[in-house]
């Protein structure tokens, strides 16, 4: 009889999500002639469908701020890891490195980050 209950338990449990947190694992930072910047970032999570999924990375100054956001639209079950590219970025003055850093739809941010030198 308590091997049934455990058995139902878990039966009526929701399933447990085992795809983590969203990693950056390999960054490309080039430097165009209007001193903007592209970034092309590489992201490995093990997305799950529209549930958990990795739906966001940053570039963020060494004080915090947000300098851009590439929004991933979609899970990429099949495309492990994924690169995405963002371009465009203004990177303030006297800021000689970023870091890269990706979300996920269930923990937000957090997984393994990138620093890049820029400027």
């Amino acid at each position: 009889m308590k091997g049934l209950f455990f058995a139902l338990v878990f039966a009526l449990a929701p399933a447990v999500s085992l795809a983590g947190e969203a990693d950056v694992v390999g960054v490309k930072a080039t430097k165009s002639a209007d001193g903007t910047y592209r970034f092309d970032v590489s992201v490995k999570h093990g997305d799950e469908g529209w549930d958990h999924y990795a739906n966001k990375w940053e570039v963020v100054a060494p004080d915090g701020t947000v300098l851009a956001t590439r929004i991933l639209a979609h899970p990429h079950e099949n495309e492990q890891p994924f690169t995405r590219s963002t371009s465009g970025v203004k990177i303030p003055a006297g800021v000689s490195e970023v870091t890269i850093r990706a979300g996920d739809s269930v923990h937000d941010l957090g997984g393994k980050e990138m620093k890049v030198k820029v400027n």
